[in-house]
């Protein structure tokens, strides 16, 4: 995740909470693993960053710095970059991060829909809303790695190993490519939707997408 030129002992560190907080979760990893496996003594790590809390901050900072840098590149041709592994595991560590359920998550998520946002104007999509582009697109391909099992099992190879990653990256890229709905098919659901959307002017409570335990 780190250049050769960026391995120091706190990079170390970072690189490898980020990978056992993503395969663990936050509770699951512990400062004597993270340190283990990032070739340095636990009071090291301590002198770094503090606590587990402080790494976890140090953690997020860096990923959402680079996962900014990384939506740019396709305003900058980079398309290619951007597609990376190295790239598909920040949107791993995120994705983690929401489903732990804590507040930091949802904060980053958060923060990626903004720099999204810029993105999307830098690039001058077509998008009446920005930031509800940003937002879907954002959880669209966060879903994929909350599937990771299920995509598995149906493509009949993991996707968190090169050969059916490159697969799912291979049909991400013809979804993209490709219109799925024809000029007058979209003006047709916009219309629906504006209809839709001025039948509910003055209505409370007519409609509410039922909520989904995190049991």
């Amino acid at each position: 995740m780190s250049s050769d030129s960026d391995l120091t002992a706190r990079a170390r560190i970072r690189d490898a909470a980020i990978a056992l907080f993503t395969e663990r979760g936050i509770a699951g990893a512990t400062i004597r693993d993270i340190a283990q496996a990032a070739g340095v003594s636990s009071g090291l790590l301590r002198h770094h960053f503090g606590s587990k809390e402080g790494l976890r901050d140090a953690c997020d900072e860096w990923a959402m710095g680079q996962i900014a840098q990384i939506q740019m590149r396709f305003t900058d041709n980079q398309a290619v970059g951007a597609l990376a592994p190295e790239a598909m595991a920040l949107q791993q560590y995120l994705v983690r991060s929401l489903m732990d359920g804590s507040p930091r998550g949802s904060a980053m998520f958060t923060q990626a829909v903004v720099h999204g946002e810029r993105w999307v104007e830098a690039a001058g999509l077509d998008a009446s809303d920005p930031r509800a582009f940003a937002a879907v697109l954002g959880a669209m391909k966060m879903g994929m790695f909350l599937m990771r099992d299920q995509l598995s099992a149906v493509l009949g190879q993991d996707v968190g190993e090169m050969p059916g990653y490159l697969r799912m990256i291979r049909a991400s890229v013809e979804i993209f490519t490709q219109p799925l709905l024809t000029p007058e098919q979209a003006d047709q659901a916009r219309k629906e939707l504006d209809r839709l959307e001025d039948s509910l002017i003055g209505e409370k409570g007519s409609w509410r997408m039922p909520s989904m335990s995190k049991d």
